[in-house]
Order: structure tokens, then C-alpha cells, then sequence
């Protein structure tokens, strides 16, 4: 969370980072006597923008312990009928908790996916690192902090950097799980394995705001490459993450059954309320910025290394930065996608993500069309097996 003095004037959201605050001191670091915090949503509503911070700033919000649980907190908000309270830490607020987000996390369903928990009964925790020298120092902070496992984040999984990143982490941390990529080819897939990822992403260019493929000519359909990593990643027990192109629930069917254990939902899940970032209206619609980690806004943030632009004079952009519409709460719109996913396994004669896979491999499910090799998922199904009995 960053901090402003009241004379400071806020002229773009850039102050915010990744925040959906400003806290106000005296001094203007964290160092200074708390003063108020501007929420984000706030600023936004502000036609003046040549406002100081400290004319349209909150009182500062009670403090309270960092790891006080929610029933304390929510007993705070009942006594002091307040809209905020401060979580302090070594006599420094570090974060602000709202009514609003209290309000939503007591109507989350309890958990009902022991796979996210571990050994420990505690969450299992992942984190994406780079391929640089500094990021074996970052790692080592992560794993002291609990990680569980980690990302290696690259455009281009299949380099040198990359396969003496997993060799290292897999000789000094042996228990963590490494998650490599991201690949396209069975060549580059076939080079991560050996030496020793135990998860692969799958997809270059293929995301709704990722141009990597206009850009540069680098990449390959997300059929195609779902479909040729996931049939040598298997014979390994490697699972695949199918990583681009997920626009909706036939999206995710198409990339389970092409042979991915799972998928990543950028887009898909950036216009819900629980996605980072506030919302703004645009052309009269509520919408929420999404961009992607190839793109110059990002790079400026510190995605350049990812793209080996962090020592370029000129940047190469390969994404673009986007809107994307209000899409509600994750609690309203993935049952439902949970369920379209259910029925289109059942269509296709599969009751297990196993059964797809094993499907796949017989040839009993057969996959083609004009369109196979496209970015997007334009794949159509033939040779379909069905079954009268409803597994869902």
C-alpha cells in the first residue's frame, strides 16, 4: 500500500499500484503519523483531479492487530459503525479492510477442495519467479514463507535460462513443485521435463491481449499445442495447463479434452468483482482494465525482463492493454460455467477429465475441422461416444 501527503495531488491511478488505497501521512511515508486514506473508487469519482489529497481524504480508520480475524473485525465495524479499519503491524498500517470486503468474504461457500490444502491444514500457495540470478534470492524468501510451488515466467520457456532455473530449484528446494513455460512444441515440452518440471504451461500469443503472434510471428495455434505437449507430457505424469484463448465454458472443455489438466482464465475472470483493479465506465458500460504483461503499460511496471526489454533502447510491446465488461461476482457466473463444462463432457461420453484423456489417446475421440489449427479454439468434435446414463 503506498503512502501521500495531504498536499500531494493525485493526477493519475498510477499512484494507487496495485491498491485499492492511498494512505495519508504526514510526512508522506510509512514512517508518518497516519492522517486519513483515499480509497481508489473515491479518487475516481473526483472530477477534479487537481484536488490535494488531503481535501477529500477519509478520517484514519481505527487500527487493529495485522492477523486479527474477521470476527474481530467485523466487531470493530459494528462498535464503531466505521467503514475501515487499519491493519498494523510493528506500529505501521500495512493494509486497509473494508465493510464491503468483510461482507463478501462471509458469503464465500466453504471450501470444499481438499486438494488446495495442504499437509499443514494450512492453503497451498504458489508464486511466479523469472529465470535472472536475483530471483534465486527472491525464491529463497518464498520458500521460508511457505510456498508450495512456483511459476517460471517466460514468453519463452524452451531457453538456457530457463532449464538451469528448474535444475537448480530442483537440486536446492527437491520438495517444491516447479511449474515451467511457457511452450508450444513437443521439442520444447520433451527439454523442460528432463530436467525435471513437474507442470508445463501451454500457449504463446494465444490470450485475448497478448500479440505476440502479430507481432513477432512466434507462437502456434492453442489447439495444436495443447494437444502435441499434452501427448509426450503424459507419458511422464507431467500435467498440462492449458494457458490462452478462454473465452467462455466451451473454451475450457475443448482445452480439457485436447489433453490439459486445467486452464488459465485471464479474461474470463478480470471483469468480476473479485478481480483486482476498480471499475470505470466507459461508452456507458462498467468495465475493469486488463492488460497484458507484454504490453508498454506493464512493461514500465517491470514485466520489460520477461520480454528482454528491461536493457533494449526500444521496447517491442507484445500485448495490448483492454476492458473488460462487469461480469458480477465469481459466485454467480462459475457454477455455471462449472456446470456447461459438466455437460459437455457428458455430450462427448467422458465422466472423469481421466476418461477425456483416456478417450483421446483410443482414438475413440476424434478432433478436426477447416479451422484445427487456429489461435482461438475453433475445433470440432466427431466420432462422439454417448452414453444414456447422466453422470452429472
Amino acid at each position: 500500500i503506498r503512502h501521500q501527503a495531504p498536499s500531494a495531488v493525485v493526477e493519475h491511478d498510477d499512484a494507487f499500484g496495485a491498491s485499492p488505497f492511498l494512505l495519508v501521512t504526514d510526512t508522506g511515508t510509512s514512517a508518518g503519523k497516519l492522517l486519513g486514506y483515499v480509497a481508489k473508487s473515491d479518487w475516481t469519482n473526483h472530477t477534479d483531479k487537481g484536488l490535494r489529497v488531503g481535501d477529500y481524504m477519509a478520517p484514519p480508520p481505527k487500527p487493529v492487530p495485522w492477523n486479527a480475524d474477521l470476527n474481530k473485525i467485523n466487531e470493530i465495524f459494528e462498535s464503531e459503525k466505521s467503514g475501515a479499519v487499519a491493519l498494523e503491524k510493528d506500529g505501521e498500517v500495512v493494509d486497509l479492510v473494508v465493510r464491503e470486503e468483510v461482507e463478501r468474504v462471509k458469503g464465500y461457500p466453504k471450501l470444499v477442495a481438499p486438494a488446495t490444502v495442504g499437509a499443514d491444514g494450512e492453503f497451498m500457495v504458489g508464486a511466479a519467479v523469472g529465470t535472472r540470478e536475483d530471483d534465486k534470492e527472491r525464491l529463497e524468501h518464498l520458500v521460508k514463507a511457505g510456498l508450495n510451488v512456483v511459476v517460471l515466467d517466460s514468453s519463452q520457456g524452451n531457453s538456457i535460462y530457463q532449464l538451469e532455473m528448474v535444475k537448480y530449484v530442483k537440486r536446492v528446494y527437491p520438495e517444491l513443485d516447479v511449474i515451467g513455460g511457457n511452450v508450444v512444441t513437443m521439442y520444447q515440452a520433451e527439454n523442460l521435463i528432463q530436467a525435471g518440471v513437474d507442470g508445463l504451461r501451454v500457449g504463446m500469443g494465444s490470450g485475448s491481449i497478448c500479440t505476440t503472434q502479430e507481432v513477432c510471428a512466434v507462437g502456434r495455434g492453442q489447439a495444436t499445442a495443447v494437444y502435441k505437449v499434452s501427448s509426450i507430457a503424459y507419458k511422464s505424469g507431467v500435467p498440462v495447463i492449458a494457458d490462452g484463448g478462454i473465452s467462455n465454458s466451451g473454451h475450457i472443455v475443448k482445452a480439457l479434452s485436447l489433453g490439459a489438466s486445467t486452464v488459465m482464465m485471464g479474461s474470463f475472470l478480470a471483469g468480476s468483482l473479485e478481480a483486482p483493479g476498480a471499475y470505470v465506465y466507459q461508452n456507458g458500460q462498467r468495465v475493469k482494465k486488463y492488460r497484458g504483461m507484454g504490453s508498454l503499460e506493464a512493461m514500465t511496471k517491470g514485466s520489460d525482463a520477461r520480454y528482454l526489454g528491461d536493457t533494449a533502447k526500444l521496447k517491442i510491446a507484445q500485448g495490448v492493454v483492454g476492458a473488460v465488461k462487469d461480469k458480477g461476482s465469481v459466485l454467480n457466473f462459475i457454477p455455471y460455467t462449472l456446470q456447461a463444462v459438466r455437460q459437455g463432457f457428458q455430450d462427448i461420453g467422458a465422466n472423469s477429465l481421466q476418461s477425456a484423456h483416456d478417450l483421446l489417446r483410443s482414438r475413440v475421440l476424434r478432433l478436426g475441422g477447416p479451422e484445427w489449427s487456429s489461435t482461438s479454439w475453433k475445433v470440432e468434435f466427431m466420432g462422439l461416444v454417448s452414453y444414456e446414463k447422466k453422470y452429472f
